[in-house]
């Protein structure tokens, strides 16, 4: 009898250790289909990654190659008292429209903070760089979710985390890259969701998404036609009312960028939507000389550039460095298609541009980072393709960003920070690819399924 009750107490505990086992793994289970462990994970890795980085090689963190250029000079500027101007830093120019307002603004508040310049205020500005990071997994596993299932959402997500370039960028560099490619992520996210929405005041909170995302980085303002567009043919495929809705979305995105345009109306006696250094990217990338992007040209690094922008005024020189440009190109049509695209394999595989990139280590074509880029960037092409093939709605606009948005930086300058503006879209279409490749691989669920969601 006795040895009948330990047999049954003895199973009792296996059963019931059996099952205590599989809430764990249901725990664990839920725990990393978690946007925001992933999230969260996403940030704490790489505040610790600053940490180390900045007790092992200081100077790497606090590079001034990598300080944020003219960026920092503006913030300086606003701190000083002397208002949004003087970019160069070595002389004083005045009032300046060459950067978006968003960023400057926000290492100014660092600054005032910290300190101007001190290693404090760059720390400050990296880690909140980090978190800008870890908070843009919750667009992109939205977006994945709402276009190709929680299985690529989940992907999509820890693919961000250790992807070496969403470490690098937000670490290493004092611009607005780490918050451009978060707004434009909420942009393409909210593009998704609005689609089939009749409520006027989600559609007037999707034009004030575009008004920051502009004021961040008037680049995402180049893909703005194309999603509005689509909206537009969603909407009638849907036989749904569309002229108010996308009314009321342009006219809040008008009104929220307005201010700004009417400030640079006032100081320059011209209109400037946003930005007024267009012309100087095109000529820095298209001039006599060795052909490509000639950093040194810049008015920042360039006493001669310098004098002539401050004697002709930001405008008048913008204007200028255009029309050079502009002749040059014509005048070398040969040329300027071979920049191109040398530019647009830089763009997509190689990212060479040292001068302002981290995508590099060692050996170009044999680092991680390169490696890492050619996985994504291919991963990203067979996700793109299934995504046609399973005529997938939501595939016209993931071509068309990836199409648009980089043609500006074909015929000017290519770099890593510029591409990373759409690295959260690029990363969806990669977990994409990647699931369907494993799938293939290893079997399991069909992975290019189109979810629910998406077939709204």
């Amino acid at each position: 009898m006795q040895k009948k009750k330990t047999t049954v107490t003895l199973n009792r505990r296996i059963s019931h250790n059996a099952s205590s086992e599989k809430e764990m793994q249901a725990s664990l289970k839920r725990l990393l289909c978690s946007p925001i462990f992933a999230a969260i994970t996403a940030a704490i890795l790489r505040l610790v990654g600053l940490y180390g980085a900045f007790r092992l090689r200081p100077w790497v963190v606090v590079n001034p190659a990598m300080s944020g250029g003219e960026i920092i000079q503006i913030a300086h500027s606003i701190v000083s008292g002397r208002g949004f101007g003087n970019p160069l830093g070595v002389i004083e120019t005045g009032p300046t429209a060459w950067i978006c307002p968003v960023y400057p603004y926000l290492v100014a508040g660092i600054f005032k903070l910290a300190g101007t310049y001190t290693v404090e205020s760059r720390l400050t500005l990296a880690a909140i760089n980090c978190i800008f990071a870890g908070l843009t997994i919750f667009p992109i596993y939205g977006i994945a979710k709402r276009s190709f299932g929680t299985s690529v959402a989940i992907c999509a997500a820890w693919m961000w985390v250790i992807l070496p370039s969403a470490w690098q960028i937000p670490v290493r560099l004092a611009w607005d890259s780490t918050l451009n490619a978060l707004s434009f992520a909420v942009i393409f996210w909210a593009t998704l969701a609005v689609r089939n929405q009749r409520r006027l005041w989600l559609w007037a909170g999707y034009g004030a998404l575009w008004a920051v995302g502009a004021l961040i980085n008037a680049s995402v303002l180049s893909l703005a036609p194309f999603l509005f567009g689509w909206l537009l043919w969603e909407l009638r495929r849907q036989a749904m009312p569309w002229l108010r809705p996308l009314a009321v979305a342009a006219i809040v995105a008008i009104l929220g960028v307005a201010p700004w345009t009417i400030r640079n109306y006032v100081v320059f006696g011209k209109i400037i939507p946003i930005r007024s250094n267009a012309g100087l990217l095109l000529w820095m990338g298209n001039h006599p000389g060795p052909p490509g992007f000639d950093a040194s040209l810049s008015p920042y690094g360039n006493r001669h550039e310098a004098a002539a922008y401050k004697q002709m005024g930001e405008i008048a020189y913008m204007a200028m460095k255009k029309r050079e440009a502009a002749t040059f190109m014509k005048a070398h049509p040969a040329r300027t298609l071979r920049l191109a695209l040398d530019n647009a394999w830089i763009f997509w595989f190689g990212v060479t541009d040292r001068e302002a990139n981290p995508w590099y280590g060692g050996s170009r074509y044999l680092s991680i980072d390169f490696l890492a880029n050619i996985v994504v960037v291919l991963c990203g092409m067979v996700g793109m393709f299934l995504a046609f093939r399973a005529r997938n709605p939501t595939a016209p606009i993931y071509l068309t960003v990836l199409l648009t948005f980089p043609l500006v930086y074909y015929i000017t300058r290519p770099a890593l920070r510029f591409r990373f503006t759409i690295e959260p879209i690029l990363v969806v279409l990669a977990a994409y690819g990647a699931v369907w490749i494993f799938d293939r691989v290893f079997g399991g669920e069909e992975a290019n399924r189109v979810s629910p969601e998406s077939a709204r």
